[in-house]
């Protein structure tokens, strides 16, 4: 497959640099993508230069994707209206240990193919070379000139920008320019890749590595994705969607790919899945026939649910999912975890109720108006019990009077009520 053009179908092309493409064609090109260590996971801003890792090994070139560990320290001004605090060895080293993790689910790191991806990190060549060596050897090679006509520093310098830049931030193009030519030297890298912000620092790179070696290095950057109506991708309500399930459920995960808007799936599942231009253009046809089922958000939400987590993982999000709109069973409730539990309830009224006092058991009538208001009376209950309107996990109340103890409780701490057939209440034994 031609790298070039399959980024080029899939709209993930910004900018290229001439004569990449045909270096591409030569056999296989080792190329990498820079991926910031600030966190101990990777959120799904991180994951379109994961993507082209992931096309890149496809097409048979091998990846090489680099943590910033050095670079980490001092902070790219790239589309930043502020210095960023900087991180810790220890910080850094535990990032980059969960980030390889989550890496491993979308980059083959251990065949023995030609083009098994690497992992590498600047900081183990940057942390024992001195700073004198570091301006007298590759500091000579660009000018200020030349740095200072990078947009990045241009925007930060502006009158509009109060905050001006540190030194420490002026140089990180010096310190990316820097790894490409480590990486030229050392693992015959060619090509870096990347977001179109980054489109400055790659080419100090690419021009480090031809004055100081007379080699020749390329550079292709993608497109910052945003949404359909302009606003920032990947960030929600709630902040970044993490590919960790600590800091955001698979459910979640999965639910955020399935809220985007019929504009916004089109563009993400050719970005976001491995699908062919067949089958996401049958998906379109299918999406435009009947676009209430959602055809295409289904199958994005699969793909990258089941690329980050696993298929088990996109299996229980959807029956979960099934909960809210009551085309499940009391088996599918009993088999989430407490953090998905509470993402699927999340927003539901929710009560407190004594632990202690379910011990003996006490009957559903006075927990669900004398314990938690669910109902304002009790001739109201009954009514809609005698009505089959009154479940407790998912099961029909057959009577007001059952005793309710803890062998009911979810994950040992959870009742959940369902009145009528869309109002839903959880209790929460302390």
């Amino acid at each position: 497959m031609n790298f070039v053009e399959e980024l080029r179908w899939r709209g993930m092309i910004h900018d290229v640099m001439p004569g990449t493409e045909e270096q591409l064609q030569k056999g296989i090109v080792s190329g990498y993508v820079g991926i910031d260590p600030t966190a101990d996971s990777l959120h799904i801003g991180h994951l379109v230069g994961v993507m082209i890792l992931k096309h890149f090994q496809r097409a048979g070139h091998r990846p090489i994707a680099l943590i910033g560990g050095a670079t980490g320290m001092i902070g790219d001004p790239s589309m930043k209206s502020a210095e960023r605090n900087l991180l810790d060895e220890e910080t850094l080293l535990r990032n980059q240990e969960g980030i390889r993790k989550q890496l491993a689910k979308f980059l083959d790191f251990d065949s023995d193919a030609p083009n098994a991806a690497k992992l590498v990190n600047n900081y183990d060549w940057m942390k024992n070379y001195l700073f004198l060596d570091f301006i007298r050897d590759i500091g000579k090679h660009l000018t200020v000139n030349y740095m200072m006509a990078k947009d990045s520093v241009k925007k930060r310098l502006s009158a509009e920008s109060s905050v001006g830049l540190s030194f420490t931030e002026f140089s990180y193009q010096l310190l990316q320019g820097y790894d490409f030519l480590h990486l030229y030297e050392t693992e015959g890298c060619r090509i870096q890749m990347g977001g179109s912000d980054q489109w400055g620092n790659i080419t100090t790179g690419t021009e480090l590595i031809r004055r100081k070696t007379g080699g020749e290095a390329f550079a292709l950057v993608c497109p910052l994705i945003t949404k359909a109506d302009g606003t920032k991708f990947g960030k929600t309500e709630s902040g970044n969607v993490w590919l960790d399930r600590q800091y955001t459920s698979p459910y979640k995960f999965y639910q955020f790919w399935m809220n985007v808007s019929d504009e916004d799936a089109a563009k993400y599942i050719k970005i976001f899945t491995a699908l062919r231009k067949e089958e996401i253009a049958d998906l379109e046809e299918e999406q435009a026939a009947a676009p209430h089922l959602r055809p295409l958000q289904k199958r994005l939400a699969k793909e990258i649910t089941v690329m980050a987590h696993s298929l088990e993982d996109y299996e229980l999000a959807v029956e979960a999912s099934s909960i809210l709109f009551g085309a499940s069973t009391s088996e599918t409730l009993k088999k989430l975890d407490e953090d998905t539990l509470l993402s699927v309830f999340e927003g539901v009224p929710q009560f407190e109720i004594a632990k202690n006092e379910l011990s003996g058991g006490i009957k559903a009538i006075d927990l669900c108006t004398e314990k938690a208001a669910i109902f304002p009376s009790k001739g109201e209950m009954r009514k809609l019990v005698q009505s089959g309107g009154v479940s407790l996990n998912k099961e029909k109340l057959a009577e007001p009077d059952t005793l309710i103890d803890t062998s009911y409780l979810l994950n040992d701490k959870y009742l959940l009520v369902q009145k009528g057939k869309k109002n839903y209440y959880l209790l929460i034994a302390k």
